[in-house]
C-alpha cells in the first residue's frame, strides 16, 4: 500500500529543470514575536502537503555565480523563456520583440504578434534592481509554469534594459507578496491562487550545492524527500514581505551582527549574503580576507580551517561553513560570497539571506500562514 501511494504521489509532480546561472559579479524581540506567533497558530499548523495535493516541481539549472533559473512559457502557442524565480521581488517581465536595447539582442524576446491570447495595454512600468533597471509596458497573456496556468496574467514587456546584457537569463518571475510589486499588478503566484490553479498556497526551493541532484522549485506543495528532519517554522515579521527576525549572527563564539536582533530577507534572486558594510568588514577581518577590487580573497588552503558564520533564528543556529560562503575562481583563487551595502537601502540593520544560505537549507514559503519553513 505504501509503495502504491508513493507511485501515485510521484506521478503528481512535474519536473522542469532549474539551472544555476552566471550572474557576473554582482522590532520587537524575536522571542516575543515567536511566542505570539506560536500562540496564535498553535492549533492550525496543518501538514503542508496532503496525499491528494498536486505539486508542480520546476527543476532549476545552476550556473557559476550561483543564481538558479528555470523555464516558463508565455502566449498561445507557448514561447519559452529562461527566468530567475525571485522571492525578493513581485513582478514578472521578459524582453519585448520591440526592445531596441543592446541588452535585448542577447536574450529571447516575446513576439506578441504571434500569440492569439495576447492583450495590450497603455500602462508603462519601470523597475530598478541592484544590478540594473528595466522599463517598458504592461501586457496580458497566458503564462505557464510547469503544468500550472495563469490566464490573463499581467506582466511587463521591457523595451529598455540596463545592466542585463551579460546575464544568462531572459527575465524575472517575482514570488514576493503583492505589496512588493513595483508595477502595481497581481503577481503570478497570487493570480494562480485566485484562479484555483494551486491547491495549497505554498512554494518551496531545493537548491543543490553541486550537481549531485537537480535543483527544484515546488509550487502548491512540498515533497518531503528533499529535506531531512523537521521543518522549523519562522513567522514573517510583517505579512507583505519574506522578512524574518534574526536574534544574532555569530562567528568564533562572538556576536558580530544583529546584537539586538534585526531583520533579514530570504532572497532567491541574490547570489551573495549581504549586510551592513561595517559588519561585513568585521567578518572579513575575522577570516583575514584581503580586499582586491570589489572582492575579498582568502587562501584556498585555509578554507577548511576558517570559522562558520552562524545565524540564530527562533532559537536555532543555522551555520554556514567556509565551504558554503566562499567560491573559487577559474584562475584558482578563492573569494567570499559576503558583501556589504544594505545600509544604503534600509534604515537599521538589514541582512539578505541569499542562495548562499538557501543552498544549505531547504526553504518553504507559506503564504497561507505567513511563515517560512527551514530544514
Amino acid at each position: 500500500l505504501v509503495l502504491l501511494w508513493l507511485v501515485s504521489f510521484s506521478e503528481s509532480i512535474v519536473i522542469i529543470p532549474l539551472m544555476k546561472v552566471n550572474v557576473m559579479q554582482e522590532t520587537a524581540s524575536g522571542k516575543n514575536l515567536l511566542n505570539n506567533f506560536l500562540k496564535e497558530h498553535a492549533y492550525r499548523l496543518p501538514q503542508i502537503s496532503s496525499r491528494n495535493s498536486n505539486i508542480t516541481s520546476v527543476s532549476l539549472e545552476k550556473f557559476y555565480h550561483l543564481l538558479y533559473v528555470g523555464n516558463i512559457t508565455i502566449g498561445t502557442p507557448p514561447q519559452e523563456f529562461r527566468v530567475v524565480f525571485d522571492t525578493g521581488s513581485a513582478d514578472l517581465w521578459v524582453p519585448s520583440i520591440s526592445c531596441p536595447s543592446p541588452d535585448c539582442y542577447k536574450h529571447t524576446t516575446f513576439k506578441h504578434q504571434e500569440s492569439s491570447t495576447y492583450r495590450n495595454s497603455t500602462r508603462r512600468f519601470r523597475i530598478n534592481y541592484g544590478s540594473g533597471r528595466v522599463k517598458g509596458y504592461i501586457a496580458y497573456d497566458t503564462i505557464r509554469i510547469g503544468d500550472l496556468v495563469s490566464t490573463e496574467q499581467p506582466f511587463g514587456l521591457s523595451r529598455k534594459t540596463y545592466g542585463f546584457e551579460w546575464k544568462t537569463f531572459d527575465g524575472i518571475v517575482g514570488l514576493n507578496y503583492p505589496e512588493k510589486s513595483h508595477i502595481g499588478v497581481i503577481p503570478i503566484f497570487d493570480n494562480m491562487m485566485k484562479q484555483g490553479a494551486i491547491s495549497e498556497p505554498v512554494f518551496a526551493f531545493y537548491l543543490s550545492k553541486n550537481n549531485e541532484r537537480d535543483s527544484v522549485l515546488m509550487l502548491g506543495g512540498v515533497d518531503t524527500a528533499y529535506y531531512k528532519g523537521l521543518l522549523h517554522w519562522v513567522p514573517v515579521t510583517q505579512p507583505g514581505d519574506w522578512r524574518i527576525h534574526i536574534e544574532h549572527i555569530s562567528m568564533k563564539g562572538k556576536v558580530i551582527g544583529c546584537s539586538g536582533g534585526c531583520e533579514a530577507v530570504l532572497d532567491t534572486g541574490t547570489a551573495s549574503i549581504r549586510g551592513p558594510t561595517s559588519l561585513v568588514n568585521t567578518i572579513h577581518r575575522l577570516i583575514r580576507a584581503r580586499s582586491q577590487g570589489s572582492e575579498y580573497y582568502v587562501s584556498c588552503r585555509t578554507i577548511n580551517t576558517l570559522p562558520s558564520l552562524i545565524f540564530t533564528i527562533s532559537g536555532i543556529g543555522y551555520p554556514l561553513t567556509a565551504q558554503d560562503y566562499t567560491l573559487q575562481e577559474s584562475q584558482g583563487r578563492c573569494y567570499t560570497s559576503i558583501k556589504g551595502g544594505t545600509e544604503m537601502q534600509h534604515y537599521g540593520e538589514r541582512w539578505v539571506l541569499s542562495t548562499v544560505f538557501l543552498r544549505v537549507y531547504f526553504s518553504v514559503f507559506d503564504r497561507g500562514n505567513n511563515r517560512i519553513g527551514l530544514a
